[in-house]
């Protein structure tokens, strides 16, 4: 392979009669070339509520209408219409102080049943839509992999795309994305947790998927990454993705974390899905201490409080912390 010259319009030329700094050949930025230097994310309006990024930590409660979640939580098992319990519980949730909605149709865990696209329509389009009435200030999200379900959902009132196979060389999603001009969250996952280095390779994954849904023309302000904790990973894989989480903030992306009652939780404390409140707040607490902007819970009250005070530790300083109303749960601080 032969090296590339250097263009002209890129070099700085030599002037050692200057003396100083300018007695050395340098380089210059080409014209139509953006810096490449981590900026601050811009705020990012989703839906109804705007999210000024690195004020504080929002958090995302999660609604799922399965029959087989793997937190217990699956409202198709509850008594009653789903549809009254999930807008109860979302309503609850919004009042614990959750900023947005992630509403499921399909169990994403280990081994889970798939669902065709009809039957997660039909499972997650009535709830968004009655939500859409009941909230009107509330963001809603789909978790879906599926492009017709989430265009489905985007019809009824969704504002968000969760995409949990944000990795996959799929396009659908990206760019119903773009179409839309809605953000979208783009998860990591494999189908198998082989990795020969495992923290470059999901900084890698992801920043592949950054420029594929770019390509598709979501716009970057529009894009969340989510390292995907859980998926596609061991065991010992999850601890040391928490170990390193930092690592995320050299995608200039806001980071998405879930954690909440996740297996690798209860294999530390040897506890069953539904009494892992506490572990889950200690990876809140983690997480918003190596940069990560949005917890995805299920017990909303507990982690927005475990996340009020961590603000008030690790933004001390930042636009918003400490301010008057800086700690009201209200939508998106807005």
């Amino acid at each position: 392979m032969t090296r590339p010259a250097e263009p002209d319009r890129t070099v700085v030329t030599a002037r050692p009669d200057l003396g100083g700094g300018a007695a050395t050949p340098s380089l210059r930025l080409p014209t139509d070339a953006t810096s490449g230097l981590p900026a601050p994310s811009q705020p990012l309006r989703i839906g109804p509520a705007r999210f000024a990024w690195r004020t504080r930590t929002f958090v995302m409660g999660v609604l799922n209408l399965t029959p087989d979640s793997f937190s217990g939580d699956g409202l198709l098992a509850a008594a009653g219409d789903p549809v009254r319990v999930a807008v109860e519980r979302g309503r609850q949730m919004v009042a614990d102080g959750a900023d947005l909605l992630d509403v499921g149709g399909e169990s994403s865990r280990p081994g889970h049943t798939e669902v065709s696209a009809a039957d997660e329509i039909a499972r997650v389009v009535p709830v968004i839509a009655t939500l859409r009435e009941a909230l009107p200030a509330t963001p809603i999200s789909v978790d879906t992999t599926k492009a017709a379900v989430a265009e489905a959902a985007l019809r009824a009132g969704a504002d968000l795309v969760n995409d949990v196979w944000g990795v996959s060389a799929e396009e659908g999603l990206v760019e119903l994305a773009a179409e839309r001009a809605v953000p979208i969250v783009l998860m990591h996952n494999r189908a198998e947790p082989r990795y020969t280095n495992l923290l470059p390779e999901i900084v890698g994954d992801l920043q592949a998927a950054i420029e594929r849904a770019l390509r598709a023309g979501v716009a970057w302000e529009s894009i969340i990454v989510d390292p995907g904790f859980g998926f596609g990973k061991t065991y010992e894989h999850n601890l040391a993705l928490l170990r390193d989480l930092a690592t995320l903030q050299v995608l200039g992306r806001p980071i998405l974390l879930g954690t909440s009652r996740k297996s690798t939780l209860g294999r530390v404390l040897d506890l069953p899905a539904d009494q892992r409140v506490e572990a889950t707040i200690a990876t809140t607490v983690l997480g918003i201490a190596a940069g990560v902007d949005i917890v995805r819970v299920h017990d909303v009250r507990p982690n927005v409080r475990a996340a009020r005070m961590t603000d008030a530790i690790v933004r001390q300083g930042e636009p918003g912390a400490g301010e008057p109303g800086a700690d009201d749960p209200g939508p998106a601080g807005t």
